[in-house]
């Protein structure tokens, strides 16, 4: 590994960190910037989730004033959370590395199509009237899904726990983020213990993309709401473009 491919990691991590907390599609800068180093695609998969774990518990952490009151959502979704992130990443284990190579162009383009519908997402959480918690069972299983595809893949997860958290809950989008970012980091770290445990993790890779996430995560707290979503959008939109022509040239 050369000190340029040490640099863009670590740069990588970064973005992805602070992304995660703000958008949620860190994934869309890591994956495609390890795959354009070389690695192949369940290698770079596994280690970017390893790695992104810091930066979504440091992110977690940094909305914990929007978590307060918030303490039966989070372990009532955080157990659909552990859930589903076990079972995504050893669905990416159990199959076949050619199946994981084929779904994922197609998983990044939607990513993408939900990234560029965040703002309208976001208006129709926004405009809903407060006070109001419904859905139960199908909610909760919508989380679990959600969580799957998390451990499985992750780009564009928390856009996508954004939206579903939006069918049960009404309450600010701060807040939701918040118990969005725990969902996420919940789901990050189930499958990043299982991949630790059994899968062939770069530890190289993982401990740059620590490092990276971990500030990005807490600089995402502390300031990603002052930043411009659209560019974050723009960027997030291209790097996932880019990925899908990687993967299709590859």
């Amino acid at each position: 590994m050369s000190l340029l491919d040490v640099v863009a990691i670590v740069a990588a991590g970064f973005a992805a960190g602070a992304i995660n907390v703000v958008v949620g599609s860190g994934t869309m800068i890591t994956f495609p910037t390890l795959l354009a180093l070389g690695y192949p695609p369940v290698v770079a998969n596994v280690s970017n989730t390893v790695g992104l774990v810091p930066g979504s518990l440091v992110g977690a952490w940094g909305y914990r004033e929007e978590l307060r009151g918030q303490r039966g959502r989070v372990l009532r979704y955080g157990l659909a959370a552990v859930v589903g992130g076990s079972g995504g990443a050893v669905l990416l284990l159990a199959l076949p590395p050619g199946a994981f190579e084929a779904i994922v162009p197609v998983l990044i383009v939607l990513a993408c199509v939900l990234v560029a519908a965040q703002p309208w997402i976001s208006r129709r959480l926004k405009d809903r009237p407060p006070g109001r918690e419904h859905g139960g069972p199908v909610v909760w299983l919508l989380v679990l899904l959600t969580a799957v595809y998390g451990g499985y893949f992750g780009a564009a997860q928390g856009v996508l726990l954004l939206a579903v958290l939006g069918l049960a809950l009404s309450d600010s989008l701060q807040r939701l983020n918040a118990v969005k970012n725990v969902q996420a980091g919940l789901v990050n770290l189930v499958a990043g213990l299982v991949f630790m445990v059994v899968a062939d993790v770069d530890w190289a890779v993982a401990g740059l993309i620590a490092l990276g996430s971990a500030a990005g995560g807490l600089l995402g707290a502390q300031v990603g709401r002052r930043l411009s979503p659209l560019v974050l959008r723009v960027v997030v939109v291209v790097v996932g473009v880019t990925a899908v022509v990687v993967l299709v040239l590859r």
